[in-house]
């Protein structure tokens, strides 16, 4: 029998990754001379061939990106009660302070509006222009007090040359533990260059990689020590680092250039959540190994293909222990946003 919470409601499955498309950002942006360079870059980072799968493949998302119907029907498939939905990571950090500022407001003002649709079960996540930080943290707040939303997305660096562990982005992270609001690690493309042209490695290689250089320098730099409460989820299963996490837990042993915190790289990244997206079973014991079953949640990354569409299959897969799949299922999802949705998708006795 499900488990099941005082009010009747066995516990809730929450998708914590997951996307919408924001047709308003197309015209708002589509003469920017930023936006054209940027295209460039991201063509000459994929390649041909993923150029032309991609226009094709993105086209034919355009459906479930936006269709709340699409999104529900998808969710019940997959067993989702409630998923929190950020916009399609894409990078504007090109973007001056007044064009950032607008984009910004659209976006985040449409995953409001998608989610109020089913406040049952959505909730939102913001995004923020981190390239600016000062304004950054206005929007933050926007996005929380304002539009109510759990937390917002970021990508695995401000802007180039502007890394998550910048100083100029201090009072961006004490804002943001001061608010209570999570923040999302999501990469908005890879910096990886030319050497990832072929075969799709600018995500298949770049993403992991992208998420792992954050998240190691968010652990070398010691934001988590000086901001104990920060809330922080990264996409992907982590990226490559939970993998290799000893490497680096090594170097902080033996080299007094890396000893820079009080606690090894693997205590501070014990207090980040990530997604459950690593594919296998045995991808998804490892990760539980090594960062524990208290900072796992399930990710699907709907509707894209690097997405998958059965999560608690794959959960379950596993071969986790009944505490474990629960609290990845849900209850860490509540640790890290905050009390969730009351669904009536399945009350005892009913039926879905």
């Amino acid at each position: 029998m499900p488990a099941t919470d005082d009010s009747g409601f066995r516990e809730l499955t929450v998708d914590l990754h997951a996307h919408l498309g924001v047709p308003a950002l197309e015209q708002l942006i589509a003469d920017a001379p930023g936006l054209a360079r940027q295209r460039a870059t991201e063509a000459t980072s994929l390649g041909p061939a993923s150029v032309a799968y991609n226009q094709e493949h993105f086209g034919a998302l355009a459906a479930p990106l936006t269709s709340l119907d699409l999104r529900l029907a998808a969710m019940d498939r997959a067993g989702v009660d409630v998923q929190a939905v950020s916009a399609t990571p894409v990078s504007y950090a090109w973007a001056e302070a007044p064009l950032a500022e607008r984009i910004t407001a659209v976006s985040n003002e449409a995953v409001a509006e998608h989610c109020a649709l089913r406040p049952d079960r959505l909730v939102g996540i913001g995004t923020v222009s981190l390239q600016h930080a000062d304004l950054a943290v206005r929007q933050m707040r926007s996005a929380v007090v304002d539009l109510g939303l759990r937390g917002v997305q970021i990508s695995t660096a401000a802007a180039p040359g502007v890394e998550l562990d910048d100083p100029r982005l201090a009072d961006f992270w004490a804002a943001v533990e001061e608010a209570g609001a999570a923040v999302f690690i999501h990469p908005f493309g890879c910096t990886l260059g030319d050497r990832l042209n072929a075969y799709y490695m600018f995500n298949t290689v770049g993403n992991p990689v992208e998420t792992a250089l954050a998240l190691t320098r968010i652990a070398f730099s010691g934001l988590l020590e000086r901001h104990p409460h920060l809330r922080i989820w990264a996409a992907h299963g982590g990226g490559y680092l939970p993998t290799y996490l000893g490497r680096a837990d090594h170097a902080w042993a033996v080299r007094e250039d890396a000893r820079t915190t009080v606690e090894p790289p693997s205590a501070q990244l014990s207090r980040v959540f990530v997604d459950s997206l690593v594919y296998t079973p045995h991808g998804l014991r490892h990760l539980v190994e090594a960062l524990g079953p208290d900072q796992v949640t399930l990710g699907t990354d709907y509707p894209f293909d690097m997405g998958v569409e059965d999560p608690v299959e794959r959960l379950l897969a596993a071969g986790l222990d009944p505490e474990t799949v629960t609290a990845i299922r849900g209850g860490n999802a509540l640790r890290l946003l905050g009390p969730l949705p009351r669904t009536t998708r399945t009350p005892i006795g009913g039926i879905s």
